[in-house]
């Protein structure tokens, strides 16, 4: 797939990527991304250190002293799309917010307010392969909010965007989750903290307007060329100072992750930490629909024909799981989602069977 995408005006936002070379990493000031290549200028007269990133130069230049020296320089770069890497450094305590758009929580039967859960999980490349080994295995476009500088209590809403997928095995998550109080979060952790369940975009965004910016985004998702979710971004329920907040509620609250336990993300002074990936939820189109009555049906039978022993729900799960998987309903090896959103980027992950 050739990839293009919108690049929002200098004026309007930041856009940088993170191009691999023999040398390292060459931080870009992306100026236009058309047929599989970033055109834009080569930073690296201005970094200290060739470990500098993105964040590490607006947090030490400013935003506004970036953006003169991209619009004084006429000499361009071009570098091809394949040879892009993650665009920032990032951390592996995540912040995910579940059933955050009203129809993804019809289609999921989940009744009620959006809920937090930690995501732990080192995020990867765009490109990155997504293991399906024997889980079923989901898909959900993100917007994420990237704080440049620790968020402290009352601070205005700030930071960089950049898109994600927050890979989900859904075996894992029902088998986990706690089906009297979904909002708890329970499962959620365990069941999208795997190896490589957090591929991210190649680009990192820092608007100049957030709110005004954040309004002209559509999400979309596609499997093997097929859309499967299409929304505008600010459909969501709880907006971005919101989910902040209701992180804020939840700073002490602890979730059950693979026998032990995983908290958000927040530093000594009630800060969420600079590079947290805060995702703000994913709308409808997924593969998970509920479970459907023929599963529930089939399961109760299975159920009462074992004399009622062990939890009726653990019995329609597991015949969800057998039937799905049967049927293949869930992505397979083989399969490639792709997510593109103007004025943010790609990404274009290969479903395999192992890493």
């Amino acid at each position: 797939m050739t990839r293009s995408v919108d690049i929002a005006p200098l004026d309007e936002a930041l856009t940088f990527a993170c191009a691999r070379t023999e040398d390292g990493g060459r931080l870009i000031a992306v100026r236009s991304y058309r047929e599989g290549q970033i055109t834009g200028v080569d930073l690296t007269a201005l970094l200290t250190h060739p470990s500098e990133d993105a964040i590490d130069l607006i947090n030490r230049l400013g935003q506004e002293a970036v953006r003169a020296f991209v619009q004084a320089t006429t000499d361009e770069v071009e570098v091809a799309a394949d040879h892009l890497d993650l665009p920032i450094r990032l951390g592996d305590q995540n912040i995910g917010v579940g059933t955050n758009y009203a129809e993804h929580a019809a289609e999921s039967e989940v009744v009620g307010k959006p809920f937090l859960f930690p995501k732990m999980v080192q995020p990867t490349a765009w490109n990155a392969p997504i293991p399906a080994g024997d889980g079923l295995l989901d898909y959900e476009v993100e917007l994420c909010l990237v704080p440049m500088e620790p968020l402290m209590p009352g601070d205005p809403i700030s930071g960089g965007l950049i898109l994600g997928n927050d890979v989900t095995d859904r075996a894992v998550l029902m088998r986990n989750v706690d089906i009297s109080d979904p909002q708890s979060g329970k499962g959620f952790t365990s069941g999208k903290s795997s190896l490589n369940y957090m591929p991210v975009g190649d680009l990192f965004v820092v608007p100049r307007n957030l709110p005004r910016f954040l309004s002209r985004l559509t999400l979309q998702l596609s499997v093997n060329g097929q859309v499967r979710q299409h929304a505008a971004a600010t459909d969501w329920i709880w907006d971005l100072e919101e989910i902040v907040r209701q992180c804020r509620l939840k700073r002490d609250v602890r979730w059950t992750y693979w026998g032990g336990e995983a908290r958000l993300a927040f530093g000594e002074a009630a800060d969420i930490p600079a590079r947290t990936v805060i995702m703000a939820g994913t709308p409808a189109g997924t593969v998970f629909h509920g479970v459907p009555t023929k599963d529930r049906l089939m399961g109760a039978l299975a159920w009462l024909l074992s004399g009622c022993k062990g939890p009726l729900v653990a019995k329609v799960i597991e015949r969800h799981i057998k039937s799905a998987r049967a049927a293949k309903t869930y992505l397979q090896p083989g399969d490639r989602v792709d997510i593109r959103v103007d004025r943010l980027g790609c990404l274009s992950n290969r479903i395999v069977a192992a890493l």
